[in-house]
């Protein structure tokens, strides 16, 4: 109780211990943790406060607006102009006389002939116009193959206009339309998806709907790119009269950043997606950034949620927005948390290790404890059977030595019995010192070739001899049983078996010793009747100073060595014990040795 109240306590003692480090640990990694986000916030919003302050540290969308023009870099970054370039395009009037003769007299002939001949003009701006008729009035007589030959030539002119729209765009549109194939679709689709033109929102959503039913597409078009084409137009009327450097608006759903420089009358304009912006500053930083409104709502950016987040005001480091930034989960998070499992195994470990040794020592404790018993019992046994021969051979020595005996016979009944218990305590004698053998591992074996059929009738006859005939044992068995053995302490086991046989039967139950031979081993077996062995004790019983629950039911005299004598010399041999036993109808112990083959 000392050992197990002394580990509750230390295992206590550890495991307080061990929690208290793991949570220091915690926290002063979460202080380190969030020591190193302030610093990342601070650096990230001094960051885009010098990118708004130096034009061009952002990458973007470059508007510049003057009285007069109204230009963008790079190009090719919008889908629609608020303001398109002023491409040449053939005046109205030029084409007077031919749509005179189409529309107001309905003659088709004289209207072909002047288009063709306006179609040979120099002036590109004027053979568009042309060609754009003539395919229209070919078309309207039925004479669609000529109408797609004149689109084709009208494809193949670029830089000029027709109804406000690059002739390129019209005619490939056209030709889609003529011959209905998807494949022709679907590459002015990819042309207007990284638009190769110039034209206004309304133009750009005709066609776009128009040759995404041709292709048979359900794709929109690029969300990021629509809103900064909508910002674009946003921008030319912020930038006139606003006195702020930068804003941020929502053009089709989507915020963008508005950065703007220089004078009204001559002014550049940065136009930026929020998210770019976030990802550009946050470069080279394991941490998430988001960007919040006054109210508080996610602009963009991600990690709002995932963590514990470091604020940076719009008022405080004029931003146009409130900074958000959280730790991304990475090495170092790994790194804590590989210590503080390390931390925790390493206590786990010791804790084990002390409940390991409080259980060896326990059982240690507990065999010594049973092993003082059994050694106690021992002494009392052995003290017992040494003083009933002893006081018998002391009366009986008194007795003659005295002349007290009342006759020839009675003195020649007492020498008997004078023999009979100095032989008993040599018996006892014998088996403490083959005990004693056994604990020192000291006796040397003198091996040679026997017969064990023989060896168990001359033990047989000895013991009988040393009981007076008082019991008579059975023995049988077959020839040639050759074994390598020592015969005085191979004698001494059947000694020991035949005495248990004896001690633990009723006087008229029969002992049988038999040998054989089988499968290259001999056997010698001696079996009994008498009260047998309980199955939890078929090991114990061959341990030194342990006796079976049947000598405590007899009052058997016994010190508890024997079997261990027999179970120590039989393993000396290279053989074995076996066991058969049930309660009440007697057991069976059989000595298994190797035999010895005749060549």
């Amino acid at each position: 109780m000392i050992l197990l109240l002394l580990t509750l306590v230390s295992v206590s003692a550890l495991g307080w211990l061990g929690w208290r480090l793991v949570s220091q640990e915690r926290i002063v990694e979460a202080q380190r943790a969030r020591e190193r986000l302030e610093q990342a916030a601070d650096r990230i919003a001094a960051k885009l406060r010098r990118s708004l302050d130096a034009e061009g540290r952002l990458h973007g969308l470059t508007l510049t607006i003057a009285k007069d023009s109204f230009s963008v870099a790079p190009p090719g970054r919008l889908l629609y102009y608020p303001h398109v370039a002023l491409e040449p395009e053939a005046p109205d009037a030029t084409f007077r006389e031919g749509e005179a003769y189409e529309f107001r007299e309905g003659q088709p002939a004289p209207a072909i002939a002047v288009y063709e001949r306006l179609a040979q003009a120099n002036d590109d701006a004027v053979r568009a116009g042309a060609l754009l008729r003539l395919a229209r009035e070919l078309r309207k007589t039925g004479r669609n193959p000529q109408s797609l030959a004149v689109y084709r030539r009208l494809g193949a002119i670029s830089g000029v206009r027709v109804a406000g729209t690059p002739a390129e765009l019209v005619a490939r549109h056209e030709i889609c339309v003529l011959q209905a194939r998807k494949e022709d679709a679907e590459r002015l689709l990819s042309d207007l998806r990284e638009p190769r033109w110039q034209m206004r929102r309304g133009q750009f959503e005709f066609y776009w709907d128009d040759v995404s039913r041709l292709a048979r597409s359900s794709e929109a078009p690029d969300a990021v790119r629509v809103a900064l084409s909508e910002a674009a137009g946003t921008a030319g009327v912020l930038a006139a009269g606003a006195r702020d450097r930068e804003q941020v608006i929502h053009a089709a759903g989507l915020p963008i950043l508005l950065v703007w420089h220089g004078p009204p009358a001559h002014r550049t304009v940065l136009l930026v997606p929020v998210e770019s912006v976030l990802q550009q500053i946050a470069a080279g930083e394991d941490v998430d950034c988001a960007a919040l409104d006054g109210d508080g709502h996610n602009l963009a950016g991600r990690g709002i949620g995932q963590g514990r987040a470091t604020l940076r005001s719009a008022a405080e480091f004029h931003i146009p927005w409130t900074l958000a930034v959280t730790a991304r989960p990475g090495p170092a998070d790994a790194g804590t948390l590989a210590r503080q499992r390390f931390l925790r195994t390493s206590i786990l470990v010791m804790v084990l290790f002390l409940l390991s040794g409080t259980y060896f020592i326990a059982r240690a404790i507990r065999r010594e404890a049973d092993v003082s018993r059994l050694q106690s019992d021992f002494v009392s046994a052995v003290s017992h059977e040494f003083r009933s021969p002893l006081t018998s051979i002391r009366q009986l020595a008194e007795i003659l030595a005295e002349g007290r005996v009342p006759g020839e016979e009675r003195r020649q009944l007492y020498y008997e019995t004078l023999v009979g218990e100095a032989k008993r305590l040599q018996r006892l004698v014998d088996t403490l010192l083959n005990f004693g053998r056994m604990e020192a591992r000291a006796r040397k074996y003198r091996l040679q070739e026997i017969d064990a059929g023989q060896l168990a009738e001359q033990a047989t006859a000895a013991f009988e001899r040393e009981f007076g005939n008082a019991r008579k044992i059975e023995t049988s068995g077959q020839g040639n049983c050759r074994i390598r053995a020592d015969p005085e302490a191979l004698a001494v086991a059947l000694h020991n078996l035949l005495d248990n046989a004896v001690k633990y039967s009723p006087p008229d139950s029969r002992v049988t010793v038999e040998w054989s031979r089988a499968s290259g081993q001999i056997s010698i077996q001696v079996r009994d009747r008498g009260l047998g062995i309980q199955a939890g004790e078929r090991k114990s019983i061959f341990e030194k100073f342990v006796r079976g629950s049947a000598a405590a039911a007899m009052n058997a005299k016994g010190t508890g060595v024997g079997l261990a004598v027999v179970s120590q010399i039989v393993a000396a041999h290279g053989g074995e014990m076996r066991l058969e036993s049930e309660p009440g109808k007697g057991a069976t112990f059989t000595i298994v040795l190797p035999a010895v083959e005749r060549i």
